[in-house]
């Protein structure tokens, strides 16, 4: 005969695993869209703050004095949609964009609580004082301005042709920062990634100064043609060096558990 402890913890687990199952809606539900479309007047100089949580970022800079921003919101349930709220606030030199999600249900096997995906054309003399995604895709490309500060909480990074400073942290995920062309011009890409893999494309003339390091990795490096492996007798993989004289730009790359390759590739 079952002891009374027992029933109760079979009641216990029986009752948990039914709540799960009430959290979750069936895979042929719907997904539901909803549409954002605005057009701003901006400062050529204006400083943009972006902030999202689950979906995509991807900012394109343009010679232009207009902000666009095109959203689209997706969920599973009507309610859902709605209170997913886009917030645009524009000042005389300042733009912020933030997305307010509702609560996640707690017991539910998986996140129902939508996404949001963006796509945003700016001037590309602004600057981006923070790009914030806890999850999904963010891009950047054709910046020009002071600066790019970026952080990913977990998916894939991307920037590309960003003549500027521009900072990227991710912490888990693959980083990819690229230029068709190179300007020799006093810019530099600092990226962080505790968890991941990076990847950098550059073209033949590139001039700068190279720091990559990893802890727990290798690094490829084709402008030296010269894998560099950590060991068990070193503390890191690390090279330090001045691609075709150095010029004026720096790339600085880290891995705390990762792979770096510096690719070198024609345009």
């Amino acid at each position: 005969m079952r002891s009374p402890l027992i029933k109760r913890r079979n009641f216990r687990q029986i009752a948990v695993v039914l709540l799960l199952l009430a959290g979750c809606s069936s895979e042929s539900d719907p997904v539901l869209e909803e549409t954002f479309e605005r057009l701003y007047t901006v400062q050529p100089n204006a400083d943009i703050s972006i902030q999202n949580h689950d979906g995509a970022v991807l900012v394109y800079g343009a010679n232009t004095n207009e902000l666009q921003v095109h959203a689209t919101k997706k969920a599973y349930s009507r309610m859902r949609l709605k209170e997913i709220a886009i917030d645009v606030s524009v000042q005389l030199t300042t733009v912020s964009i933030n997305t307010k999600f509702p609560p996640k249900p707690k017991w539910a096997l998986f996140d129902r609580s939508g996404t949001v995906d963006y796509t945003i054309v700016l001037p590309s003399t602004a600057g981006i004082s923070q790009l914030r995604l806890v999850a999904g895709e963010v891009l950047v490309d054709g910046m020009r301005g002071p600066s790019v500060h970026a952080w990913l909480g977990a998916g894939r990074m991307l920037a590309h042709n960003c003549f500027t400073k521009i900072d990227l942290a991710l912490q888990r995920g693959n980083l990819t920062f690229s230029y068709d062309w190179w300007e020799h011009g006093t810019f530099s890409v600092h990226a962080n990634i505790a968890q991941g893999n990076a990847w950098a494309f550059l073209p033949s003339n590139s001039a700068f100064q190279l720091v990559a390091e990893t802890a727990h990795g290798t690094i490829a490096n084709d402008f030296d043609n010269l894998a560099v492996e950590r060991t068990a007798s070193t503390a890191a993989a690390k090279i330090d060096m001045f691609v075709n004289g150095g010029g004026q730009a720096a790339i600085k790359i880290r891995a705390a558990d990762g792979d770096i390759k510096i690719v070198e590739a024609n345009p």
